[in-house]
């Protein structure tokens, strides 16, 4: 009996556990493993102030440094194993100050490395399912930041950063959710059908037909150009024909006068200083006057810019090309927030 109780004692007191990684970094997960032949209570002390009663927990350091960590088995002080473990520097990752995301609108994801020695770090960004989802503003992605914008909803859109700290390689891969935003849009009709191109900004969704779309046809079917009621009176295209030559449509905003002869005009609206803005043939036109913009379409597309500003109506900004829709025959602004 004696013998058989030293046995057991013997074995009771052989408590051991090991851990990994070998090497943890403050923010990673640590496995412990109770190696104890024997035991029924376990208690953990992992020196941070952290404690657990589980027989193989996992525990995470938010702080590099050298931990002193305890194991005591049925609460006795005698059956106890003590180890040190070394917490490095913390695992290289990214984070973005906005917590939502909607397409569209720029974002900046910045890489988030403990360095305190000074190693050299390089950066690689990535989009690892391909670019149709986002739009990278930067001219590298080897900065230590990320600029874009979405372009499309998604439930789970990736973003990776490779970082190099000391030579030792990190992958962080993180996924967002995307949200769709509602706007206003450019509704075109041409022979192959009517299209909506929705406007955020400086920045256009891809012009996709509306076949169905009951709005866009009302909108589409209106005419367009040759009437305008501006400040209480009536203009119209009879009328104005003969001092504007060769006007084929109008639009009035801002007591200026947008119309279309051989290409693209703007004047004050009682006629004085007249400029040529687009010297192509303007088949239609438009004015947005919740963007204060001017759209037009020529043979080449659709342009637009913002709507001129100074009494002799001369411009600084330059047109820019919405799409490549040709062959437009009619062209409307829908500020419905669709």
């Amino acid at each position: 009996m004696i013998l058989c109780c030293a046995v057991t004692a013997c074995k009771k007191n052989n408590v051991d556990f090991s851990f990994s990684p070998a090497n943890p970094r403050a923010g990673e997960t640590v496995s412990f493993s109770n190696l104890s032949e024997s035991g029924e209570e376990w208690n953990w002390s992992f020196g941070d102030g952290a404690t657990m009663t589980l027989k193989s927990p996992t525990h995470t350091y938010k702080q590099p440094g050298t931990y002193k960590v305890t194991l005591q088995v049925d609460k006795k002080s005698s059956w106890s194993a003590t180890k040190e473990i070394t917490i490095y520097d913390t695992i290289p990752t990214f984070a973005c100050e906005d917590t939502e995301f909607v397409i569209y609108k720029d974002y900046t994801f910045n890489a988030v490395v403990y360095n305190p020695y000074n190693y050299e770090v390089t950066y690689e960004w990535s989009l690892p399912d391909g670019s149709d989802y986002a739009v990278v503003t930067d001219t590298t992605m080897k900065k230590s930041s990320l600029h874009l914008y979405f372009t499309k909803a998604m439930n789970a859109a990736p973003i990776q950063l490779r970082v190099v700290v000391n030579g030792i390689e990190t992958i962080a891969k993180k996924t967002f959710t995307v949200s769709d935003q509602k706007t206003h849009s450019i509704l075109l009709r041409t022979p192959d059908g009517d299209f909506r191109q929705r406007i955020f900004g400086d920045r256009a969704e891809k012009a996709l037909p509306v076949s169905s779309d009951t709005t866009a046809k009302r909108l589409l079917d209106k005419e367009q150009d040759t009437l305008q009621t501006y400040n209480g009176r009536e203009f119209r295209l009879d009328s104005l024909a003969g001092v504007y030559t060769g006007m084929k449509g109008f639009h009035i905003a801002s007591r200026k006068i947008y119309y279309r002869a051989e290409g693209l005009w703007v004047a004050n609206i009682d006629g004085s200083y007249r400029v040529q803005i687009d010297t192509t043939a303007c088949e239609v036109m438009t004015l947005d006057t919740k963007d204060n913009r001017i759209y037009w379409a020529n043979k080449n597309g659709v342009w637009y810019m913002p709507f001129v500003g100074t009494d002799n109506n001369r411009f600084v900004t330059v047109p820019v090309q919405l799409n490549s829709l040709t062959n437009a025959e009619k062209i409307t602004a829908d500020n419905t927030n669709q």
